[in-house]
Order: structure tokens, then C-alpha cells, then sequence
């Protein structure tokens, strides 16, 4: 049966500009002023990548100890700013018909723990759902670890997989996996560029995906 790996911010939850707004201000509390922009390019990538890749557009190299302290205060700006993480359109509607339906499903996402919890209680995932962080392998998206990790805990192959996220860096990461990928337009990344990442089917939201499972060869009745 074909399982579904799902991204989790801006893929499930309307997260991605309370990340953008936490970042910027946390860079610029350390002497790195950044466009909002260039920052919403990076959402997605592990915190170590991104903390990296957005110092380098900056001009401005952070150390390790930067580093750490930029991530930590963005943690604790993103609690400040999404303290109950607003599902999108159809998410919750999406997992429940999934569970129904006893398709495999699990949750892939750079985010760490305890800060995707909020998010995952608004989407009322418990501990019976696969969920895999950063904290559980060693390397983030762009690298295929996060998917490959949660196909092995539903016990799927990868070619069994569709992984689903709204960013360029999810895309990638489905292709080095091996997964086919599906992007979402609710994290701000236009079709083009999910398409031209190798996306195999764009949609604008769960709720748009809910609606097409088909197109993907899933079923989504209820079982008897």
C-alpha cells in the first residue's frame, strides 16, 4: 500500500512566516540584518544549514557558539509569535481521513522537540502517528535522512512513498530518498519552482490534496 511522509511546517500548519519573523529578529539581535526574503528561501533546511547558508548571503560568518544562540533565540521567538500553530486549510481533515482510512502516514520534519509539539496537538497527531524530527537523525533536509527514517518506522519501502512538503528542500530531499514528491503551494514556493525541483504533482493545499488522493492512486474510504 503506498504511505504518505508529510513535512510539517507550512505543509500541515501555518507556520512558515512566524519562522521567517523569528529568524530575522534573531539574526538581527546578533549584528546579522537579513531580508525576510532571503530568509523565507532557507525555511525548510535543518537549523545548522540554514543558521550557515543565511550568514553566508549576509556577509557575516557566525560561530558555533553564534550559531547556537541565534537557534535557541529563534525557538523562543517562534513560541513568542505561534504559540497555538494554526492548521491549513483541510489539514486536519486530511490526516483524520487517512487514519480512517488506515493509510500509512507519518510526519517528517527539520523541526526539533519539544517546539513541534503545539503543532502537532493542532492537528490532533498523538503518539500512535509516526513522527520523525531533526533530533532523530543525523542530518536535516536537504539530505534524504528524515524520509528514509520514517518510511523504516511504517515499515514501507521508499518507491512506496510519497513525500509531501511545501519547499524546494523537501523536493530534493523525496529525490534522494527515492520518493515521489508532492509539493503544496501553502508555504509560499511558486508551482514552477516545485515542479522544476522535480516535484510529480503541486497542489495549493491539503485540502486540495485531500480531494485528489486519487490522482496519487490513494483511497481514502472509510474502512467497515
Amino acid at each position: 500500500m503506498r504511505a504518505l511522509i508529510f513535512d510539517l511546517d507550512g505543509t500541515l500548519v501555518d507556520t512558515v512566516y512566524a519562522h521567517v519573523v523569528a529568524w530575522q529578529t534573531a539574526l538581527e539581535e546578533a549584528g546579522i540584518p537579513i531580508d525576510g526574503w532571503r530568509i523565507h528561501r532557507r525555511i525548510g533546511m535543518s537549523g545548522g544549514l540554514f543558521t550557515r547558508a543565511v550568514a553566508r548571503e549576509a556577509g557575516r560568518p557566525l560561530t558555533a557558539a553564534e550559531a547556537e544562540q541565534v537557534r535557541a533565540r529563534h525557538a523562543e521567538l517562534f513560541r513568542a509569535l505561534a504559540p497555538r500553530p494554526r492548521p491549513l486549510p483541510g489539514a486536519r481533515e486530511l490526516v483524520a481521513a487517512l487514519r480512517n482510512a488506515g493509510v500509512p502516514f507519518a510526519i517528517a520534519t527539520s523541526g526539533g522537540r519539544p517546539g513541534i509539539e503545539p503543532s502537532l496537538r493542532a492537528l490532533g497527531i498523538g503518539t500512535d502517528t509516526v513522527v520523525v524530527a531533526c533530533g532523530d537523525v543525523s542530518r536535516a533536509k536537504p539530505e534524504p535522512d528524515l524520509f528514509l527514517a520514517a518510511a523504516a518506522r511504517l515499515g514501507a519501502s521508499a518507491g512506496d512513498c510519497y513525500a509531501v512538503g511545501d519547499a524546494v528542500w523537501d523536493v530534493l530531499a523525496a529525490r534522494r530518498a527515492g520518493m515521489l514528491g508532492v509539493g503544496l503551494l501553502s508555504g509560499g514556493y511558486g508551482e514552477d519552482e516545485l515542479l522544476r525541483s522535480g516535484a510529480f504533482r503541486v497542489y495549493r493545499d491539503p485540502a486540495e490534496l485531500l480531494a485528489s488522493l486519487d490522482e496519487l492512486g490513494i483511497e481514502v474510504h472509510e474502512r467497515r
